[in-house]
């Protein structure tokens, strides 16, 4: 997981520190808890999610057939 710190708001993005070395991203408020705010700090997950992969790829393969 990754730790991050709400800087603050501008306009639809907010803007994330993340981890120790504070690196800043801008990330969509939207995709954010709505009890959150200024000063607070999130964890992220990031993960890979294998089976859309594998559901996009047979999609894929099954457009090449025809």
């Amino acid at each position: 997981m990754i730790s991050a710190y709400i800087d603050r708001y501008e306009g639809n993005l907010a803007v994330l520190l993340l981890g120790e070395g504070m690196k800043k991203v801008n990330f969509p408020k939207e995709f954010l808890p709505a009890d959150v705010g200024e000063g607070d700090y999130i964890t992220i997950d990031i993960a890979l999610d294998k089976e859309a992969n594998e559901q996009a790829e047979a999609e894929a393969l099954e457009l090449l057939k025809d």
